[in-house]
């Protein structure tokens, strides 16, 4: 069965089992609602989970799962990575992409590999902004605007940027 990685579980918030999930989807209002099920990865074994709420607090989604009602229960849990069945994805307009199909590709400035997408977080502005995770030098933070990210080809794992003056400090 193929998985979609949609979060990872950062802290617990409170004592009643509340848990911080860092959202790695578009989508974290339909992801992470009421009812919805959630496959929390142990040691490669996908453990089922059932939200039982949710709200937004801050950049985290706040979720409790059925079951799961105390901290000393849910705490072990903490850093761990949540899927959902491949199958329950929708489809995009064109141009849009799912998180998963960036996140690995290559980053190519000038027709060079600068270094690979290795995260995706959204901002309260208008745009997301791209981890570039570049080989002995910092990671580079590039904003998902057109201007920028000129060309995205998911089958080939590759975009190609043009950084505004500065924006890649290669000088680490």
């Amino acid at each position: 069965m193929d998985w979609l990685y949609v979060g990872k579980i950062a802290n617990t918030h409170g004592l009643k089992g509340e848990v911080k999930i860092l959202a790695a989807t578009d989508f974290p209002e339909e992801r992470f609602k009421k009812g919805n099920t959630l496959f929390l990865d142990v040691d490669g074994t996908k453990q089922e989970m059932t939200i039982t709420t949710y709200r937004p607090h801050k950049q985290f989604h706040l979720v409790t799962f059925k079951g799961f009602d105390n901290i000393n229960l849910i705490e072990k849990y903490k850093g761990l990575k949540l899927y959902v069945h491949a199958e329950h994805v929708h489809d995009l307009d064109e141009h849009e992409f799912y998180y998963h199909e960036i996140i690995g590709c290559e980053a190519v400035v000038d027709g060079e590999v600068i270094g690979v997408v290795d995260d995706i977080f959204e901002t309260n502005g208008a745009n997301d902004v791209w981890v570039i995770k570049r080989p002995g030098k910092s990671d580079a933070l590039i904003p998902y605007i057109e201007s920028v990210v000129q060309e995205i080809d998911v089958d080939a794992k590759r975009v190609v940027i043009t950084p505004i003056p500065g924006m890649i400090d290669d000088e680490d």
